[in-house]
């Protein structure tokens, strides 16, 4: 980070009861309807991004010590990703740039296929600072971000958007290479960009959770990813305007992204919630030549690592959005087991002219400890029922996906409800959010 400008899903425990019980019966039933979901997202091997790491710090070792721009540790870094990159099947291209008289080098991977009009970008920096091998700092990002994309060609995905990943030159000189990047992007190709996502010191030894609260479908996404492994998180803060997310944001490009934190202390608070130590820095070798191998919470970096693979598989290859208005409710609502009644999550629709269409799409987040148990509805303001989900996925846990409803028969304007009931006890849950588009 610069110094420069300002898998299994846990059991639900304990949840806030919110929302309202189901009312009489519907007036009808509609026909079902469609389910497509993003694919299930992989669980990133923790031994495969700590091999990264352990190649950046032999790097760094043979080239002085460092990683930092205009040094040989930060080229060798560049050629090393690359070599990966080159050989999984991406399309490699090395940006230059000039700072502080050196040249400085962006790597960029396109991953075949997508929409080339809807691009979705991950990336990390590169660089050290010139005191040490800057493992955490960004290693681990760099390290999180390569190994999920070489996931995402293991798994030969086929996404909706186009994937693109990054590896900036000079961070901690300023943000110079994604500054650089995105100033040379011509304006028809920054409008392309659905989102990029930054990850800097993702692996801090006394961690901290923090989600940028940027763009809210990112943050949400990533707090979903949380919810689902039961570990609260906080806005990110520290870190604000200081990474590279900045040089996209300012160009009004949606951000978001993840920290573990920096020289900031950690509270009692957050040492009760997370663990770790109280009144210590999240990371104490923070631009410091101890941050080296040893300066790793192997905990912190699996969870980030597979949060990053949780965001590209549902950002990247979820169900394309059809043109019109959304509306979401985000608030959570508990879900009351077996044999109590349904529960709504309503959103009132307004401003929207005539009926809902033919493609009109639901996507919901349910996170739950037996998905085998629930039935999902959608209720129309005159109180037709769309059924999503009838017990249907077995012993899996959550729904989290997109559902197209032929509800052309509705007047849009009014009070839609998602609705559900678990029909079988002994399993807990809460609907998380969901958003209808029309």
């Amino acid at each position: 980070m610069s110094l420069s400008v300002s898998r299994r899903l846990a059991a639900v425990t304990a949840l806030a009861v919110a929302g309202l019980f189901a009312s009489a019966a519907p007036a009808a039933l509609a026909a079902p309807t469609a389910v497509t979901a993003a694919p299930t997202p992989p669980d990133i091997p923790l031994a495969n991004v700590k091999a990264h790491l352990s190649q950046l710090s032999t790097i760094a070792a043979n080239n002085g010590g460092n990683r930092a721009h205009g040094r040989a540790g930060y080229k060798a870094s560049i050629d090393y990703v690359k070599a990966k990159l080159d050989a999984a099947g991406f399309t490699t291209t090395l940006q230059t740039f000039t700072s502080s008289g050196a040249t400085g080098y962006n790597l960029i991977a396109d991953w075949p296929g997508g929409d080339p009009n809807s691009v979705l970008m991950a990336g990390a920096h590169l660089d050290s600072v010139t005191s040490g091998a800057g493992i955490n700092d960004n290693g681990s990002g760099s390290a999180a971000v390569l190994e999920t994309a070489l996931a995402v060609s293991r798994a030969g995905l086929q996404p909706t958007k186009h994937l693109r990943f990054g590896w900036w030159g000079a961070e901690e000189l300023g943000l110079v290479g994604s500054k650089y990047y995105v100033n040379n992007l011509p304006a028809a190709e920054r409008a392309k960009f659905a989102g990029y996502l930054n990850f800097d010191m993702i692996g801090s030894p006394n961690p901290g959770y923090f989600v940028y609260d940027d763009d809210p479908t990112i943050e949400q996404t990533f707090k979903n990813y949380y919810a689902g492994i039961g570990v609260p998180t906080e806005i990110e803060t520290e870190g604000d305007g200081r990474s590279d997310h900045a040089s996209f944001k300012n160009v009004g490009i949606p951000v978001g992204g993840l920290f573990t934190g920096a020289s900031n202390t950690k509270s009692s608070a957050q040492a009760q919630k997370w663990g770790g130590t109280a009144g210590q820095s999240f990371d104490r070798c923070y631009h410091s030549s101890c941050d080296n191998t040893a300066n790793i919470n192997d905990t912190a970096l699996d969870r980030n690592a597979d949060a990053i693979a949780y965001a590209i598989w549902n950002l990247g290859a979820s169900t394309p959005v059809p043109p019109g208005p959304s509306f979401e409710n985000t608030a959570d609502v508990n879900i009351p087991d077996s044999p109590a009644a349904a529960v709504n999550s309503p959103i009132s629709v307004t401003g929207v002219a005539g009926n809902a269409p033919a493609t009109t799409k639901v996507d919901v987040n349910i996170v739950h400890t037996y998905r085998g148990d629930l039935v999902v509805d959608l209720v129309a303001p005159d109180g037709t029922v769309y059924n999503l989900h009838n017990r249907t996925g077995g012993s899996a846990d959550n729904i989290v996906g997109s559902y197209t409803v032929n509800a052309s028969s509705e007047v849009a304007n009014g009070t839609w409800n998602l609705r559900v009931k678990d029909a079988a006890a002994q399993d807990v849950g809460y609907i998380n959010s969901w958003k209808i588009t029309f």
